[in-house]
């Protein structure tokens, strides 16, 4: 949880299209190219950055330092983050804490992620892995035999389906709407539109669980952040419009293995307590969000989460999805970006792709996508084995 300290500014956002796998450039020139976007956002050079943290979840040693140095080499500290999916968001965790703490006026985030086409493989197979012990619950609970993330998310969905009876057509309109915010976001991957029945009839991975489109593609990208402390903006003349308002990272707890609850397997808990975290030291409740980026690898756990953040009551995303709530003219837009769905996953980029959005629409420069009246954005990011981090941005005074 964050502690109380200086003023955390996201002066500068940087971020590139996201392309399927083997479309991309390189990741040192995704990443690099992330950066320069943020620093000229930020209107500052590269000298003045005093820290960097480099998210990537697939790639060798120091890929970081390959990835920044092409922005400058000035021997400042450079840290390599892997978090699995909350990776991105983690390297802004830290880069916040720099801030905050007064280690550092100017922190550098970035995170980009160079994938392969089709399931994520176990890349090591000659030791013990980080999941065996979700292994062990997911195979208990799990009959069906498919990729590791497809059983864990599609096995939450099928709970929540059996514990409050929502149905696959609503995980088909929470993909059909991400497809619709996807059209207007010219980063995304995919923008073509799909109805609830393009959905549905689209192959089928699990009978009556999950089809194709459920599940996020694999995909290349990079996005970046210039985290900035209030004095260091007014000596720079910046004039940051965000602010941090308050941020959490959480990791499991014996109740993820010892509940038998895929939902709680797949990171409900961690959820649950880095918002209520951020909704205390914020004093801003979920009422007042009008805007999150969440972590939609699967339709599934889009729904699991709207609960977990307090968008709905526990058991309400049926009715929360039915009523138009998740989007354009209802309570709380859900992923204007078009989110991992449609906007597509590069691990190591994701959380800051979702700062990057959240930060355009808390400056009101979102063109289509734009939501009215926000003065609250909140960012939730969740890796398997695991970790969230979940992020209050506000309107800076």
């Amino acid at each position: 949880m964050a502690t109380a300290g200086r003023d955390v500014l996201v002066a500068g956002v940087g971020m590139i299209p996201f392309t399927k796998p083997g479309q991309s450039a390189p990741y040192d020139q995704m990443g690099s190219e992330a950066i320069r976007l943020a620093l000229k956002d930020a209107g500052v050079d590269y000298s003045v950055v005093e820290q960097a943290y480099a998210g990537y979840v697939f790639g060798a040693s120091c890929a970081g330092q390959r990835t920044v140095y092409q922005a400058g080499m000035t021997g400042i500290p450079i840290v390599n983050v892997n978090n699995n999916c909350s990776t991105g968001s983690t390297a802004l965790f830290l880069a916040r804490q720099a801030i905050e703490s007064g280690a550092a006026e100017c922190v550098l985030a970035v995170g980009f992620e160079q994938m392969t086409p089709g399931a994520i493989p176990q890349l090591f197979t000659d030791r013990v892995s980080p999941f065996e012990d979700f292994d062990k619950i997911c195979d208990e609970l799990v009959e069906v035999e498919l990729p590791l993330a497809l059983r864990y998310f599609g096995g939450a969905g099928e709970a929540h389906m059996k514990k409050y009876g929502t149905t696959l057509a609503d995980f088909a309109k929470v993909r059909a709407k991400a497809s619709r915010h996807a059209a207007k976001n010219p980063f995304s991957v995919f923008r073509n539109v799909m109805t609830e029945e393009d959905v549905l009839g689209a192959q089928v991975m699990w009978p009556g669980v999950m089809t194709r489109p459920m599940a996020c593609p694999p995909t290349c990208g990079g996005a970046a952040a210039i985290l900035v402390s209030a004095d260091f903006a007014k000596k720079h003349a910046i004039k940051p419009s965000v602010r941090i308002a308050a941020q959490a990272m959480t990791t499991d707890r014996p109740v993820a293995l010892e509940s038998k609850d895929m939902m709680e397997l797949v990171g409900r808990d961690m959820a649950v307590r880095a918002s209520k975290a951020v909704y205390e030291k914020s004093g801003v409740g979920p009422q007042d969000i009008r805007v999150v980026e969440l972590h939609d690898c699967f339709a599934h756990n889009e729904v699991i989460t709207y609960e977990s953040l307090g968008l709905c009551p526990e058991g309400g995303a049926q009715k929360f999805i039915a009523d138009g709530d998740n989007t354009y003219g209802g309570r709380v837009v859900t992923n204007p970006s078009g989110g991992l769905l449609s906007k597509g996953h590069p691990l190591g980029a994701t959380g800051l792709a979702q700062c990057y959005e959240l930060t355009h629409q808390l400056r009101g420069t979102a063109g289509e996508r734009q939501v009215e009246n926000v003065r609250h954005a909140l960012q939730h990011n969740l890796g398997l084995g695991g970790a969230c981090v979940v992020t209050l941005y506000e309107k800076a005074s």
